[in-house]
C-alpha cells in the first residue's frame, strides 16, 4: 500500500471517529477512489478502490481493485477485483477475493461465497473458514474452524483446530497448538504434516535475546537530523490537510468538543492511550493474541499520528480566534493554522523536557477528543458538549 493510500485511510478512520456528529454516512469520490464513513449501508459499482469506516460497515456489489474496510460491525457481499483489507469486532466476508485477502477481528468468518483468488491472512478469536483459498492460509486463534479447500499451504496456530467435512489441504501444514491433534487422512496425508509446539515463555525469551543482540545505530549528523523532521512534518501536514478535505465537519466537531472541556479531553486521552497500551501485554499472553500484537501497534501509532495532528490543529484554531479570525473560517485559512500549528509545536521537542512534555500534552489532548467522540457513538450521546459558561456549544455557533 503505498503511503498516501495509507495517509487517505487515516482520514477514514478520523472520520468515522468524529461521525457523532450525524448518524447518515459520508461519501466522497477521489481520483475513482470512493471513500465512505458512518453507517455505511450501499451496494457498490466502484472502478478502483473502497476505503469504508465506521460503526456499522455493510457493503455489497463490485469494486474493480482493493476495498479497505474497518468498524466494529463489518459485512462485506462484495466481489473485490483486487485485495481484501478488513478489520472489527465482528467481520463477515461473503463476496469473492481475486486477489489476498487480510481480516482481523474477534469474530471473524469467511461465508462459502467468499472464495480467495491469491493467499488469505486471518486473525481473531473465532475464525471461521467456510471458503475456497486458492493460495495459501495463514490463520490464527483461540478456536480456528477450517472446513473448506486449501489449494496451497497453510500455517495454523490456535487453542483448539477442528477440521470440517469439507475441509481439504492440497499443500503442506504446519499448525501450532498446546498439544498435537488428529487430523484425518481426508484433509491431508499425515507425510504433509509439520507439528509446531507452542511455548509462549520460550517465544518470549527468544524475542528478548534477539531484541539484545541488535546494535544501536550511531548519532545521525544534523543534516540528516533536519531532513527527517521536514518528511516527518510534511506527513504531517498532509494527513491534516486530507482530514480537512475529506471530512471537515467531523474535524469541526472534535475541535469543538475538546476546546469546550480540555480539562476533560486530556484525562480521556490518558485512559484512551492506556486502553491502547495496555491491549500490547494482554494481546501477548494468549495464542491468538501473539499475531494481533503487530495490528495493536499499528492502531497505536495511527492513533497517537492523528492525535497530534488534531491537538496541533485545535491549539492553532483557538490561537487564531483570539487574533479575530472567525470560528469556521474559509478552508485556507484553516490550512494555514494546521501548517503553522504542526511547524511550531514539532520545532517544541528540540526544547529538551519541557517541550517533549508540551508535545505528549498535545497528544493527549487529541485522542482525548477521539476517544470522548467514540464513547459518545458507543453508548449515545448524552447531551450537547457545553461550554465554559454551560452554554451548548452548537447553540453557540449558530
Amino acid at each position: 500500500m503505498t503511503g498516501l493510500k495509507w495517509a487517505t485511510m487515516l482520514c477514514v478512520f478520523i472520520a468515522a471517529a468524529g461521525q457523532g456528529v450525524a448518524d447518515t454516512s459520508s461519501d466522497r469520490m477521489i481520483g475513482g477512489d470512493l471513500l465512505t464513513s458512518g453507517e455505511t449501508s450501499a451496494t457498490l459499482q466502484a472502478p478502483r478502490d473502497v476505503l469504508a469506516a465506521g460503526p456499522t460497515v455493510l457493503l455489497s456489489g463490485s469494486v474493480a481493485q482493493d476495498t479497505h474496510a474497518a468498524g466494529f460491525d463489518v459485512d462485506l457481499d462484495v466481489m473485490t477485483g483486487g485485495d481484501l483489507y478488513a478489520v472489527g469486532f465482528s467481520v463477515s466476508l461473503r463476496g469473492p477475493v481475486g486477489g489476498d485477502a487480510t481480516a482481523a477481528g474477534f469474530s471473524l468468518r469467511m461465508g462459502p461465497g467468499a472464495e480467495v483468488a491469491g493467499n488469505a491472512r486471518l486473525m481473531g478469536a473465532r475464525v471461521i473458514v467456510d471458503s475456497p483459498v486458492r493460495g495459501g492460509l495463514v490463520a490464527a486463534a483461540d478456536t480456528l474452524t477450517l472446513n473448506s479447500e486449501i489449494s496451497g499451504d497453510a500455517l495454523l496456530a490456535g487453542e483448539t483446530i477442528v477440521f470440517g467435512p469439507d475441509a481439504s489441504i492440497l499443500g503442506s501444514l504446519t499448525y501450532s497448538a498446546p498439544d498435537r491433534i488428529d487430523i484425518p487422512e481426508r484433509v491431508i496425508p499425515a507425510n504433509r504434516v509439520t507439528y509446531e509446539p507452542y511455548r509462549p515463555s520460550e517465544m518470549m525469551m527468544e524475542m528478548r535475546d534477539m531484541w539484545g543482540e541488535w546494535d544501536y545505530p550511531d548519532r545521525p549528523p544534523l543534516l540528516s537530523l533536519l531532513s527527517g523532521f521536514l518528511v516527518t512534518l510534511g506527513f504531517f501536514v498532509l494527513i491534516g490537510a486530507l482530514c480537512l478535505t475529506l471530512a471537515p465537519a467531523q474535524v469541526r466537531y472534535l475541535r469543538r468538543n475538546i476546546e469546550a472541556r480540555p480539562g476533560m479531553a486530556l484525562l480521556s486521552g490518558v485512559i484512551g492511550l492506556s486502553l491502547l497500551f495496555g491491549l500490547v501485554p494482554i494481546s501477548a499472553l494468549t495464542i491468538v493474541g501473539i499475531p494481533l500484537v503487530p495490528v495493536v501497534l499499528l492502531a497505536t501509532l495511527v492513533v497517537w499520528t492523528l492525535g497530534y495532528v488534531l491537538g496541533a490543529y485545535v491549539i492553532a484554531m483557538r490561537a487564531m480566534q483570539g487574533l479575530g479570525v472567525a470560528e469556521n473560517p474559509a478552508i485556507w485559512l484553516r490550512l494555514l493554522a494546521l501548517v503553522v500549528g504542526v511547524t511550531l509545536i514539532a520545532l517544541l521537542n528540540f526544547i529538551p523536557v519541557l517541550g517533549w512534555m508540551a508535545n505528549f500534552a498535545l497528544v493527549l489532548l487529541g485522542i482525548g477528543g477521539m476517544t470522548r467522540a467514540l464513547f459518545e457513538r458507543m453508548v449515545g450521546n448524552t447531551g450537547p458538549a457545553l461550554d465554559v459558561d454551560m452554554q451548548p456549544i452548537e447553540e453557540k455557533s449558530q
